[in-house]
C-alpha cells in the first residue's frame, strides 16, 4: 500500500516524469514532475542539514507559489510536520500559532516579513527562518540558495501512514484557532475520494488561486491533481481578471473557488475578453452558492458544478452536491462522500440519538479522513470526537436536516442560532431571503442581546439600499416569517471573513473590525 503523501508524488513522478506538474507564472517557473520531485528532495535535505528531523514542525507564512508546494512535500519526504499559516495574520496570532505548534522553522516572504519580524522576539521555538524573495533580513536564510546547494537524493527517512502529515489550524470563525492533526493516511484516503467524486483526470489542468495554506485548495484540489498526474497552474493570490485570463491561456479545466470568488469571476467577465470554454468542472465550498451567483456562472461557463461541504477536521470533504443536482437540489450540501457515514442527532447528544428525517439536528460524520486530535487541546478533542456504534464520530457544531431523498441541508452553526422570544431563528434562512434583493451584495445575520426577547435579529448589509427598503421587502416576501425579520440593519463596506470566504460572525457580535452605519426601520 502506498499510503503517504511522499508516495503520491514519487509514484506520479515515476509515471509522468516529463509532464508539467507546476506552472507558476509569477516567477516564470514550469516544473515537470521529475523536477518537482527533485526539488522536494533537495528542500527536504536542506531542512535536514539545518537540523530538522522527523516529527519537527516546519511552518510557512506564504502566499501561493511553488515554494509552499515544495515545502509541504519536502516535509512529507522528511517525515516533518507541515504547518501553514494564514499570510494575513498579525504578529500576535503568528506568535500564538508558532508557539502552540512548537515550530522549529518558518518559511516566509516579503509580504509577510513585517508580521514575522514583529513576532520573532517573542517566539520560543523557531530557530530557522527561510526567506523566498531577494534581500531577506539578516536573520534569515536564502530559500533558493539552500535549495540549489542541497543534495537531490531521496531522504532515507521511514515515513509511515500513521505519522503526522500536518497541523492545519482552524480559521477562527469562533475564536482562537485550534491545530487540527492529520496523518498521511488521512490525506491519501481524501485524495482518492476527491479524485472519484470530482472526476479528476491526469489530463486536467487546475488553477490554484485560492489560498494553498487552507485545506480546501490544498487538500481537496491540489493534492488530488498531483496524485493523478494533472497539471496545476498557481497564482500568487486570487484576482478574477487574471483567473479568467489564465483559464484562456492555459486551458484550465478544473477550478475551485468560494462562492464569493465565483461571483467575482461573473462580474469580471464583463470587462475581460477571455475564452473560458476549456473549463469543465467548477468546484465550490466554504459557503452555499446563492442561486443568483450559480445562474451567472452557468451563463458564463459551459461547465458542471460540484459543491463540497465539510471542515478542516474531516479532510475537509464530507458531502458532495453533484452537477446534476445543482438546480433540483439548490441549497443542498449533497450526499455523503464515499466511505463516509452521516448522522443528525440532538445537539450534543450521543450518536445513537438520531433525529427524524426532516428534523433539524447536529451534523455528525464518521469517515477515514477524520483528524487524529486537536493539538494540545484534549478537552476540545473529547468534545468533538466521540465513540458510538464502533466508530469515531466528529461533531461538526453545524445544524442541518436531510430531505426525503437523503440530501443534507445545512441550516446554520449551532453557536449562531438565534433564540428570539422563544423561537429558533437560523441566520442562513434570513440571509438567503436578503440575498434575493437586487441591491444586497452581502448579508450576515446575528443575534443581538435584547431585554424583552433575549435576542433580536439584526443584519449586516453590504449594498446600496436602506433599512426602510429592506423592511418593506421582508414584509412583502413569502420566504420569511415575521418573527425572523431583522429588527435593525447595519450597513458596512465589507464583512469580516476568513480566507476561505466564511463570515466571522463572532467579530460582528463583538463589534470587531466593523464600523457600521446603523439604521432601524
Amino acid at each position: 500500500m502506498h499510503t503517504t503523501l511522499r508516495d503520491t508524488l514519487e509514484l506520479t513522478a515515476e509515471k509522468y516524469p516529463n509532464k508539467d506538474a507546476l506552472i507558476y507564472p509569477r516567477r516564470d517557473q514550469r516544473w515537470t514532475y521529475a523536477e518537482f520531485d527533485e526539488k522536494a528532495n533537495r528542500l527536504a535535505n536542506a531542512l535536514a542539514d539545518l537540523g530538522i528531523e522527523k516529527g519537527d514542525r516546519v511552518s510557512t507564512m506564504l502566499h501561493n507559489g511553488t515554494e509552499i508546494v515544495a515545502t509541504v512535500f519536502a516535509c512529507a519526504k522528511l517525515g516533518a510536520v507541515f504547518n501553514p499559516l494564514n499570510y494575513r495574520l498579525p504578529a500576535g496570532e503568528v506568535e500564538y500559532i508558532l508557539d502552540d505548534a512548537d515550530s522549529q522553522a518558518l518559511v516566509f516572504e516579503g509580504g509577510t516579513t513585517e508580521a514575522v519580524a514583529n513576532a520573532r522576539p517573542n517566539l520560543e521555538t523557531v530557530e530557522e527562518y527561510l526567506y523566498i524573495d531577494d534581500d531577506g533580513p539578516d536573520w534569515s536564510r536564502d530559500f533558493y540558495a539552500l535549495l540549489e546547494a542541497a543534495d537531490d537524493s531521496r531522504p532515507d527517512t521511514v515515513v509511515a501512514e500513521d505519522d503526522i502529515y500536518a497541523f492545519i489550524y482552524t480559521s477562527g470563525t469562533t475564536g482562537r484557532p485550534k491545530g487540527v492533526v492529520h496523518e498521511h493516511r488521512d490525506m491519501v484516503e481524501h485524495n482518492l475520494i476527491c479524485i472519484g467524486e470530482e472526476g479528476i483526470h491526469r489530463d486536467d489542468v487546475g488553477l490554484s488561486a485560492f489560498p494553498l495554506y487552507h485545506c480546501a485548495e490544498l487538500q481537496a484540489a491540489l493534492f488530488p491533481r498531483i496524485h493523478v498526474g494533472a497539471t496545476s497552474v498557481i497564482h500568487h493570490d486570487f484576482d478574477p481578471v487574471r483567473a479568467l485570463q489564465a483559464i484562456d491561456e492555459h486551458g484550465v479545466t478544473v477550478f475551485f473557488a468560494a462562492p464569493t470568488g465565483w461571483n467575482g469571476l461573473v462580474q469580471a467577465a464583463q470587462e475581460v475578453d477571455a475564452d473560458v470554454s476549456s473549463l469543465r468542472l467548477g468546484m465550490y465550498g466554504a459557503a452555499p452558492m446563492p442561486e443568483e451567483v450559480l445562474d451567472g456562472c452557468m451563463d458564463l461557463f459551459d461547465a458542471g458544478y460540484l459543491q463540497a461541504y465539510g471542515m478542516t477536521e474531516i479532510g475537509p470533504c464530507g458531502t458532495f452536491q453533484y452537477p446534476e443536482d445543482q438546480v433540483d437540489k439548490q441549497g443542498s450540501a449533497g450526499l455523503p462522500a464515499l466511505n463516509h457515514d452521516l448522522r443528525l442527532v440532538e445537539p450534543d447528544a450521543d450518536p445513537d440519538r438520531v433525529v427524524d428525517r426532516g428534523a433539524v439536528g447536529e451534523i455528525l460524520f464518521a469517515g477515514p479522513c477524520t483528524m487524529r486530535e486537536y493539538w494540545n487541546r484534549p478537552e476540545a478533542t473529547a468534545e468533538s470526537l466521540r465513540e458510538g456504534d464502533g466508530r469515531t464520530w466528529y461533531y461538526t457544531g453545524d445544524l442541518g436536516y436531510r430531505d426525503d431523498d437523503g440530501y443534507l441541508y445545512v441550516v446554520d452553526r449551532k453557536d449562531d442560532m438565534i433564540i428570539s422570544g422563544g423561537e429558533n431563528v437560523y441566520p442562513t434562512e434570513v440571509e438567503d431571503a436578503l440575498y434575493a434583493h437586487e441591491d444586497v451584495v452581502e448579508a450576515a445575520v446575528v443575534g443581538e442581546p435584547h431585554e424583552e426577547w433575549g435576542e433580536r435579529v439584526v443584519a449586516y448589509i453590504v449594498g446600496d439600499t436602506t433599512a426602510e427598503t429592506l423592511e418593506e421587502y421582508t414584509l412583502a416576501t413569502d420566504d420569511l416569517a415575521n418573527f425572523k425579520r431583522p429588527r435593525a440593519y447595519y450597513f458596512v463596506d465589507e464583512l469580516p471573513k476568513n480566507p476561505s470566504g466564511k463570515v466571522q460572525k463572532f467579530k460582528l457580535r463583538e463589534g470587531e473590525d466593523v464600523d457600521p452605519e446603523a439604521a432601524e426601520p
